[in-house]
């Protein structure tokens, strides 16, 4: 499922010198394409682009509590591109573009901390091979954002970064575990954020703040220098408030290609590194909707009236209704009890089986400096600085005593290989060009809520497809432009 044509769509609700400026930059709703035009321009200046971006990070980050550190090198950095670019020698798809980066992502100089305080000093001797790629392309690493304690639940609460808030209602959580990097771009304090998903974690923050964002197939991006949670289940991508801004980010994070650190990757053809996912959102590229066939997962929406529910099922009423009305073939699939995101977790998630064994592999890696908890059970069992709401205690006590030598897992890994070839021969006997649904069932609950209820981003976890999340209101305006 590498093809752009086949993935699984998720709907979600919600320069030159400083003496050249004409025009003072305004970050708000910045993409890379608005701030290469600015920059190559002369209308603007990097530094000035960065530190535009960090005026609004001290402006409204304390209204929405997203960001744990500024990178200390992020000025510097800009200079250095502002001599690049003076010179002619400015290059690289992200040239300049301020990125925020998940904090569980390794990247110096700044500590890792997974928004756990007792990791307020694990320092990386090196970049993750992600971050390094984004560098390449000319990326400014902006800082870290925060995240739900160790990527673990989806409202995005941490011991080192407290609460983030919503950016568009003050009295629900961002979704997580990637919820800073989702409120963070919602707001313009970056123009890219970067998180992981082992279940719906890029995709919940995508959704619940009106973003773009994309979970790759399964070893088309390394995770090495990532902290883990699941071997199985564990991606990295990115949030962008333009699809053609994610294709951009994508292009670049994948364009690692095959990395021994993470043998996921071994998975993909080579040659498969060099795609430009830009290339297919190009007019010409774009397949018309009359070709298009779509499965509508009907085990997917929850059919039960309420005041978190109606929104969600009203937006995708009027999305289908546009999508049918534009040509495409919407294909209801009935099968709700294969295509059960309860049953589904409840049967075939291995997370709490494997996180011990890759967490602890992190730790005590040779790439980290700086006093920490070397193991998984010594940051649980011997310290208390650390944050474990209510609903993940289960969670953490099976992981102590759990591992991918217990009796279920390979039974568990049986359950997901059937399912994977189960969804392929879904794809394949309605020849489909992609499945949709809401990202979530409901929308995100209030903070100081126990868990986040409603996500579908199991299939996706367990099965290694790809998926986009897009705003409800901007796959309306796509289809009502051809």
């Amino acid at each position: 499922m590498l093809s752009l044509s086949r993935f699984i769509l998720g709907v979600s609700l919600y320069s030159a010198l400083a003496s050249c400026q004409t025009t003072p930059f305004d970050p708000r709703e910045a993409s890379i394409a608005s701030i290469h035009n600015a920059l190559f321009s002369r209308l603007t200046t990097c530094r000035d682009v960065v530190t535009a971006h960090i005026a609004r990070i001290e402006a409204y980050n304390p209204l929405i509590n997203a960001i744990i550190t500024i990178n200390p090198e992020a000025l510097s950095i800009a200079d250095e591109f502002d001599d690049a670019l003076a010179s002619g020698n400015a290059t690289g798809a992200l040239f300049c573009i301020p990125v925020l980066l998940k904090d569980n992502y390794d990247a110096l100089p700044m500590v890792t901390t997974g928004g756990c305080a007792a990791l307020n000093a694990s320092t990386p001797t090196l970049d993750g091979p992600a971050v390094t790629a984004l560098r390449r392309a000319g990326a400014v690493i902006l800082g870290k954002a925060n995240l739900h304690e160790l990527a673990l639940e989806g409202l995005s609460v941490s011991s080192y970064g407290g609460q983030t808030i919503n950016s568009y209602d003050s009295a629900r959580t961002p979704g997580g575990s990637s919820g800073g990097s989702g409120a963070a771009i919602a707001a313009s304090l970056a123009v890219l954020g970067t998180g992981s998903d082992t279940v719906n974690s890029l995709r919940s923050p995508a959704s619940a703040n009106s973003l773009y964002s994309f979970r790759p197939t399964w070893g088309l991006i390394s995770r090495a220098g990532v902290v883990p949670i699941s071997y199985t289940q564990d991606t990295i991508g990115a949030m962008g408030r333009s699809l053609m801004d994610i294709a951009t980010a994508l292009t670049v994070m994948a364009g690692v290609g095959y990395d021994p650190a993470d043998n996921a990757t071994a998975k993909i053809p080579a040659s498969v590194k060099d795609t430009d996912y830009t290339l297919a959102l190009s007019p010409s590229s774009a397949p018309a909707l009359s070709s298009l066939r779509i499965g509508v997962l009907l085990g997917f929406f929850n059919f039960t009236s309420g005041p978190d529910v109606d929104p969600v099922n009203a937006a995708m009423t009027q999305v289908l209704s546009v999508l049918s009305s534009s040509g495409a073939t919407l294909i209801n699939i009935t099968d709700t009890s294969t295509y059960n995101a309860t049953a589904i977790s409840s049967a075939m998630d291995v997370q709490q089986l494997e996180y011990r064994e890759a967490l602890t592999a992190y730790l005590s890696s040779s790439n980290l400096t700086g006093p920490r908890p070397q193991s998984m059970p010594e940051l649980y069992l011997n310290t208390s600085e650390y944050l474990v709401i209510p609903s993940q205690y289960s969670y953490v006590n099976n992981a102590l005593i759990s591992s991918t030598s217990n009796s279920s897992y390979a039974a568990k890994q049986r359950l997901i290989t059937n399912l994977t070839t189960t969804l392929h021969s879904l794809f394949a006997s309605n020849d489909l060009d992609a499945i949709i649904y809401p990202e979530q069932k409901n929308l995100v609950v209030p903070i100081g809520s126990p868990s986040q209820s409603g996500r579908n981003g199991i299939l996706a976890a367990l099965t290694g497809s790809p998926v986009i999340t897009m705003p409800v209101a901007s796959v309306i305006r796509a289809t009502q432009r051809q």
